[in-house]
């Protein structure tokens, strides 16, 4: 009998994960939850406009080397990858110095954050601070890469690392919200947020959708937990 490496079991049994989760996967559903994508995505990114333009100035002005939009390659479902888009929150060479400060992480997990970042500019910690900085997902929304409500698109080399508990967080499109990003964010650790993430999955609907999109309002006011 052929023998399996120890990636094929791995992958075997996310697979088998992934395929066990229960969610709401009724047409009316994803029709509905698709239609609402691009009708919001679509009038956000025309009233919310006159930020991005002042947004992209100041980020340009502060430190003009660097791009104003950030592209990074996220995981989406499960195995499907994409470029997310945010306003440029850091320094232009962000990702160099990110090495030195591994050791100063503060998340639990496949996850680096940390409160005082060096590398994040003076614009940066206001657009973050105000979730400004996730604006642009909105075209990742449009597009169909993400939906207004999902949970959020972690990045490759995080995923490598997760478990097959936590790779059921990527059995639906990830969103540019979710439980997690209304109940805290980073005060709570990884394990809190793949358990809420796969409480939504396991719950979703419009209604629930709806909720989620109204309290992230909020979140554009200051998030004493956002960074």
């Amino acid at each position: 009998m052929e023998q399996r490496t120890k990636f094929e079991e791995d992958e075997s049994a996310i697979a088998i994960d992934l395929s066990s989760i229960e969610t709401n996967n009724s047409m009316f559903y994803i029709v509905s939850k698709r239609i609402i994508d691009i009708i919001g995505s679509l009038a956000g990114i025309i009233l919310l406009s006159p930020i991005f333009l002042v947004v992209a100035i100041l980020i340009k002005v502060e430190d003009p080397k660097g791009k104003v939009l950030f592209g990074q390659e996220r995981n989406g479902r499960y195995p499907k990858t994409f470029k997310m888009y945010k306003f440029r929150s850091m320094v232009h060479n962000a990702e160099e110095l990110l090495e030195e400060l591994m050791d100063q992480n503060e998340q639990t997990g496949p996850v680096f954050k940390i409160k005082e970042d060096p590398r994040i500019t003076k614009i940066g910690s206001f657009i973050r601070k105000t979730s400004i900085d996730e604006l642009p997902q909105l075209f990742n929304v449009l597009k169909g890469d993400m939906s207004l409500v999902g949970p959020r698109p972690p990045i490759p080399h995080e995923v490598q690392q997760y478990t097959p508990y936590q790779m059921q967080r990527l059995t639906v499109k990830p969103g540019l919200t979710c439980i997690w990003q209304v109940s805290g964010r980073n005060s709570i650790d990884f394990d809190g947020w793949v358990d809420l993430d796969i409480e939504y999955i396991r719950t979703r609907s419009l209604l629930l959708d709806i909720k989620l999109i109204f309290k992230t309002f909020f979140v554009l006011f200051g998030d004493e937990n956002a960074s």
